[in-house]
């Protein structure tokens, strides 16, 4: 017997919350993150947001499915809000990772983005959050493809790319 796809954030059945899942039980899983920044108030040094996610007990970078009809900026500047109650300014665009979770491939597009306010709270998904300076937090990723995405972020930062106007905030 065959089951309905389960949503990959609250696992019911996507059919019991209007089927907003971009992707299938089997089809490409789109996703879409950021690596998260702020400066550092008392020396302006930046400092990275990684997340703990406990149902797969690693330290990541904010990111997570698009839903039907989302653009991946948006759902990455939705995601960083969800995950951790920040709002953010979408910067450069980052490399495009690629890989299998649960059996089945997923592609994330990320952005670097300059955490702007808010403040984090405990969730179902996303049980405590970090600022760590970037070599610390490229130690403390548990996935060895987030490593790159905090490198690219930070030959952004080196050059200040500023933010594009047209980026959505969250």
């Amino acid at each position: 017997m065959r089951t309905a796809p389960h949503c990959g954030t609250c696992k019911r059945p996507s059919s019991r919350h209007g089927g907003n899942d971009v992707a299938a039980e089997t089809e490409l899983v789109r996703a879409a993150g950021c690596v998260l920044w702020r400066r550092r108030p008392t020396d302006g040094a930046v400092e990275v947001a990684l997340i703990h996610r406990p149902r797969y007990d690693d330290w990541s970078h904010p990111k997570g499915k698009l839903m039907a009809g989302e653009s991946e900026a948006d759902a990455a500047v939705r995601e960083v809000l969800e995950e951790t109650g920040m709002r953010c300014e979408l910067g450069a665009r980052l490399p495009t990772t690629r890989y299998t979770a649960e059996d089945r491939p997923k592609v994330v597009t990320y952005w670097e983005a300059r955490a702007t306010s808010g403040a984090f709270v405990p969730n179902d998904e996303v049980d405590r959050m970090v600022w760590l300076a970037p070599a610390t937090a490229r130690r403390h990723l548990s996935n060895p493809w987030d490593r790159p995405l905090l490198d690219a972020a930070a030959a952004a930062w080196d050059g200040e790319t500023p933010t594009p106007a047209d980026a959505p905030t969250g």
